[in-house]
């Protein structure tokens, strides 16, 4: 009996290996079986000119209240009394392929909405306001296919931001501060934002800075167009920040090829070139910095409706060959990191404390550069 239990675990132990070898060898293909979409596109009519003039289209705004996801802090961390107006597009929530977009009225999709918002847009809250709109994202298939259906998906939903965007510009006071954040699909609609409506205009010289996170962008033919800088110091302000964190040993080659399939804000080639990657540790002042600049990792709890501050748990590297940010060994924050060890979901939340100091010192630096004129 006990040799028949031990051949038992044995081939279990064979299939399991086998199944992870499989997993790592197709995992592109299986991904997309399991989220591209099979249904025909449907074009998305424009919403409303008024959609976004109250609070049902946000899922932060001034005036949401306690429902405000945006508006939590972990113990220890004060509210803030910056001036900024923080304007940020959240991730990808859609994850089902019944529909090229997701629908407003998805449950799931804006329950994981909400907790990204809650793991990513609360490291703006230390600003005056946090305004972060509902939109017809693109499915989470769209980035896993070469089909023109994924990039009319991609287009729709950017045309949902874009009349936020024009309705948040119009409700903040015209001497406002402005900050811009994003993160993934968020980034890619945010660095479009900033070439159609910000770059060569009067908006530009009130933003404190973009953070365009976890979506790689070319520094030869993304970030021209974007007509900000990149930032090389913690206290500039008008610049861009961006990084994608990878634990070591790091496997990114299928994040770059999926990123150099798309052309750039140019409409170039992206080419080979290493991708931008501002330090979140030190405001993009060096390539490096160790664990002990680190302020605070978010480590969410189970149901990520809270989460607590860890001071100096990883530290940074901008790998120099490709721009991606290396953070050493993995750390345990909990079950969503991507094969390859690509810690995407947790780009903000590892360096939440920094970047929220990065921001309040920016928008402060701001301020006083400006009550001067």
């Amino acid at each position: 009996m006990a040799r028949k239990f031990l051949y038992m675990i044995a081939i279990l132990a064979v299939l399991v290996i086998a199944a992870l070898f499989a997993l790592r060898i197709w995992s592109t293909e299986l991904s997309r079986f399991a989220f591209v979409p099979r249904t025909d596109y449907a074009r998305l009519h424009p919403l409303p000119a008024g959609a976004y003039a109250g609070n049902d289209m946000w899922l932060s705004r001034p005036g949401i209240g306690a429902a405000d996801p945006s508006q939590w802090a972990p113990a220890g961390v004060k509210k803030g009394t910056g001036s900024a107006a923080v304007f940020f597009i959240h991730p990808t929530s859609y994850l089902a392929r019944k529909a090229w977009n997701g629908p407003l009225d998805d449950t799931d999709t804006n329950r994981r909405a909400s907790y990204f918002l809650h793991g990513m847009a609360t490291a703006f809250n230390g600003q005056a306001q946090v305004w972060a709109p509902r939109y017809r994202q693109a499915a989470f298939g769209a980035f896993l296919t070469e089909k023109a259906e994924g990039q009319m998906a991609l287009d729709s939903a950017y045309l949902d931001v874009r009349q936020a965007f024009d309705r948040f510009v119009t409700e903040v006071p015209a001497n406002t501060p402005i900050v811009l954040a994003g993160h993934s699909q968020g980034s890619l609609h945010l660095i479009h934002l900033l070439k159609d409506r910000v770059a060569g205009t009067p908006l530009a010289a009130r933003v404190v800075a973009a953070y365009a996170v976890g979506w790689p962008i070319s520094v030869e033919h993304d970030l021209p167009a974007m007509g900000l800088p990149a930032c090389t110091g913690p206290d500039l302000t008008g610049c861009v920040m961006s990084w994608s964190s990878f634990a070591e040993p790091a496997d990114f080659e299928l994040v770059l090829q999926a990123y150099r399939t798309r052309p750039a804000l140019d409409g170039q080639a992206k080419g080979t070139r290493p991708v931008l990657c501002t330090n979140p540790l030190n405001g993009g002042a060096a390539p490096e910095a160790p664990a002990s600049a680190n302020l605070g990792t978010l480590k969410p709890s189970d149901d990520l409706k809270s989460g607590e501050l860890i001071v100096g748990a990883v530290p940074a590297r901008c790998d120099p060959a490709t721009g991606i940010l290396l953070i050493g060994d993995p750390p345990e924050l909990g079950p969503h990191v991507l094969p390859g060890n690509n810690y995407h979901i947790y780009d903000i939340p590892l360096f939440w404390a920094n970047l929220r100091a990065d921001v309040d010192r920016r928008a402060a630096a701001w301020t006083a550069a400006n009550a001067r004129k």
